[in-house]
């Protein structure tokens, strides 16, 4: 399976599938990292793991249309199969997200549909809850809305800041995105209107204790 990685700053996600894509037999190849910031850390990233880039900076574009448009062209040239969000902070038209529908998927740092959008870390504390944690989920025109793919729970601990917080949620998102990818590549995640579902879940849900990138 060929796939674009989409960014805007270091995308330490984009990083985490790029080091599992580097391991044998994983089914997916990352073919390309796009960015619409041409200043990027993980451009950098990208070009030392030799993988190629491209930057289609939002700002040379008077709407998001003509950019989604232009975002879509390359994509589509480069015989992508599936789009990975990673930390690309630019909304996408609906347009373009019916274009590219059930292959696009994101990660965001609450177990959805809780704490959509931003703050989630300060939101989450404040609520009170004992739990949050991060989410693959499928890209549907709605924030943060989509079948879910993979999800991992974090505990919210006394004394937690978000920022504390923040950085023990990033561990598991760097241990489910790959794992998600990997899923979808192996073709073993069929969607079924908002609901997808996981061939071998429970085999799967095994493979959550021998995560596919470690904490080195």
């Amino acid at each position: 399976m060929k796939v674009a990685i989409l960014i805007s700053s270091r995308g330490s996600n984009m990083q985490a599938l790029v080091r599992a894509s580097k391991q044998d037999g994983f089914p997916a190849e990352i073919v390309t990292v796009l960015s619409n910031n041409p200043d990027a850390a993980g451009l950098d990233f990208a070009k030392e793991n030799d993988i190629p880039t491209k930057v289609i900076n939002h700002r040379d574009y008077e709407n998001r249309e003509d950019f989604d448009t232009d975002v879509s062209k390359y994509l589509t040239e480069q015989k992508v199969d599936l789009i990975c969000l990673a930390g690309f902070m630019r909304l996408l038209t609906p347009d373009f997200v019916n274009r590219w529908r059930d292959r696009i998927i994101n990660i965001h740092p609450s177990l959805l549909p809780a704490f959509k959008g931003l703050h989630v870390h300060e939101r989450a504390i404040e609520s009170g809850t004992r739990f949050t944690g991060c989410t693959v989920h499928f890209v549907r025109p709605e924030m943060d809305d989509g079948p879910i793919v993979v999800q991992a729970v974090v505990p919210i601990l006394t004394g937690d800041t978000a920022d504390i917080l923040a950085d023990r949620i990033l561990v598991q998102e760097h241990r489910i995105y790959p794992l998600a990818l990997k899923l979808i590549a192996e073709r073993k995640v069929k969607v079924h209107g908002s609901i997808a579902t996981i061939v071998g879940a429970a085999e799967t849900e095994a493979t959550l204790t021998n995560p596919l990138v470690s904490d080195d």
